[in-house]
């Protein structure tokens, strides 16, 4: 409170004091977490505030990821050489919501990475294919375990050694699914993601690499209705990446209330917000 002064020695410029006209220069990753919240009314100016961030931030060899709902950052990735993904059921970049991290330390073992993508995609599927009961619960978690081990991923595999095409799909949960008992509703559900409408966006193998400076995931040709399955998948793609090679990086989800609308991933965002101190990753 006493001083007027918001001066570090290292970091990016984020703008002029307006007390004493002196330049505001601070790093995010000097504070024990490199989390941060834009706050303003409509028009305020939010967007073009974090774009100027990101474009600072890239100066300092720092890796940027964008969750961008209204291709607000198209010019921007445009600019400065970055990589825009579009997802929609049209598109050809696809992302399979079964993948799972490459762990490069043995701080983590396969059986656990396998239990928490099985939660993470029963929250998926949650948002999907709306309330389960508990048995339906119960069935998903056991076809889950049983779709990753028909395609040999089990407690003892290398996951080191698995590259997109070795991981399971959609299909191969129904395939499952369709061979138990009490799942036919389920089944029927699931139908319009792997033979409907639907089955453009998430019934295929991941195709898309994060290789670049800047990554921007567009979802604005995305349904209103496919718009939070969408972005939790693409989250999830994104903190599996994170976790499987440790480096400075910022994540900026746009228009965060999205993900807030469903208990599942907003559940996920509290966590990813949580653990990704661990991962030298900032959330904005």
């Amino acid at each position: 409170f006493m001083s007027s002064d918001l001066t570090s020695d290292s970091g990016i410029l984020y703008g002029i004091n307006r007390h004493n006209n002196s330049l505001i220069i601070f790093d995010r990753f000097s504070l024990p977490n490199a989390n941060g919240i834009v706050f303003a009314t409509s028009g305020a100016g939010k967007s073009y505030a974090v774009k100027l961030e990101i474009l600072r931030t890239l100066m300092m060899g720092i890796d940027v990821i964008v969750i961008d709902p209204e291709m607000e950052y198209k010019n921007l990735s445009d600019a400065v050489g970055g990589s825009y993904i579009n997802l929609s059921l049209a598109s050809e970049s696809k992302i399979n919501p079964f993948d799972l991290p490459r762990p490069m330390t043995a701080d983590s073992s396969t059986e656990d990475i396998i239990r928490s993508a099985v939660i993470t995609t029963k929250g998926i599927l949650r948002i999907m294919l709306g309330s389960f009961s508990v048995t339906e619960d119960s069935l998903l978690d056991r076809a889950l375990l049983e779709t990753y081990a028909k395609k040999d991923i089990t407690a003892d595999s290398d996951l080191t050694k698995l590259g997109p095409t070795d991981m399971p799909i959609m299909t191969d949960l129904q395939d499952i699914l369709e061979g138990m008992t009490g799942s036919t509703e389920l089944v029927e559900k699931l139908k319009k993601y792997t033979e409907g409408t639907f089955s453009g966006l998430l019934n295929s193998y991941t195709n898309v690499t994060m290789n670049n400076l800047l990554v921007v995931f567009s979802v604005r040709d995305l349904e209103d209705e496919l718009r939070p399955v969408g972005i939790f998948v693409i989250v999830n793609y994104i903190w599996n990446v994170v976790r499987s090679e440790r480096k400075k990086r910022v994540l900026v989800v746009d228009e965060a209330w999205w993900l807030m609308q469903h208990e599942d991933s907003a559940r996920f965002i509290f966590t990813l917000a949580k653990r990704c101190r661990k991962y030298f990753l900032g959330i904005t």
